[in-house]
């Protein structure tokens, strides 16, 4: 029974895990302010959000939708592709 219950405990720990990574950490700079860096260059940030340590979302420029990331400390934007 003990054996059971600390499975299903490190179960929940793994699983629980990479939810952990996909929120902004302590520094950040916010989604609002990273839109804005983006809007600034002409883009309209349809969805952005935490996800492998930047911020990462989906922006239009006219009829182009483009993926991109932004640094979350420096507010750098270190991708900006068309999206296919």
């Amino acid at each position: 029974m003990r054996r059971l219950a600390l499975a299903a405990a490190a179960t929940i720990v793994v699983t629980a895990t990479p939810a952990l990574a996909d929120r902004p950490g302590r520094g950040w700079i916010s989604a609002e302010r990273a839109s804005g860096i983006l809007a600034k260059r002409g883009y309209k940030v349809t969805k952005i959000e935490a996800d492998d340590g930047h911020w990462e979302g989906e922006a239009r420029r006219g009829r182009v939708q483009y993926e991109f990331h932004v640094d979350p400390r420096t507010g750098a934007v270190t991708k900006l592709e068309r999206d296919r």
